[in-house]
């Protein structure tokens, strides 16, 4: 999934034929939010604004914040979202001002080494309120190897196993669950406890 190939208007015809299952891992991401109510939503990795149509679909009122690190993908996603806070940014940098009752990202946080996806869950359930919701869709390593379908750039994707993401999600705090994993793609939502 070697995102330095991916240009702004091919991104998403290029996904979808890339990714078997993107369109289900779309769907599902969305409706695991479904169940969450949110004033403002956060999209980590934003991309073209895909995912973060899809899910305000569901949540028509809520205000939408998103980062990416492309220039080129947030400028398209503020084509599809004129009313979304959207800046350049990158998953490693700080990130934007809360409370947020809802986190999403897809297909982003795969780029980061296992350290930096654990640093990642803690600083997101900072900016989440008590209650709030993180929902984690992306490429894993599989269960097994012959299930790894998604193709990977050496040192550019990096994914981890979705069985230690939920582990780092519960160190970081979380109360977190597997909604689904076929093949090498899986969608987690992880709950900030409101104690």
């Amino acid at each position: 999934m070697g995102q330095y190939h991916f240009t702004p208007e091919t991104y998403l015809e290029s996904v979808v034929a890339e990714i078997p299952g993107y369109e289900e891992l779309q769907a599902r991401t969305a409706a695991a939010t479904a169940t969450q109510q949110a004033a403002r939503i956060l999209d980590l990795g934003v991309g073209t604004g895909e995912t973060a149509r899809r899910v305000l679909d569901l949540h028509p009122e809520a205000r939408l914040v998103g980062i990416d690190a492309s220039p080129e993908m947030v400028a398209r996603a503020r084509e599809l979202l004129p009313d979304a806070e959207l800046y350049v940014g990158r998953l490693e940098d700080p990130l934007p001002k809360g409370p947020f009752e809802l986190v999403v990202s897809a297909l982003a946080v795969h780029h980061l080494h296992s350290a930096g996806k654990r640093d990642l869950f803690r600083r997101v359930r900072e900016v989440l309120v008590a209650g709030g919701v993180f929902v984690l869709a992306d490429v894993v390593v599989p269960l097994r190897a012959e299930e790894a379908v998604t193709p990977l750039t050496p040192d550019f994707d990096l994914p981890d196993r979705a069985a230690d993401q939920l582990r780092w999600l519960e160190e970081a705090g979380f109360s977190a669950e597997l909604l689904w994993e076929s093949g090498d793609l899986a969608v987690l939502r992880a709950t900030r406890p409101r104690r």
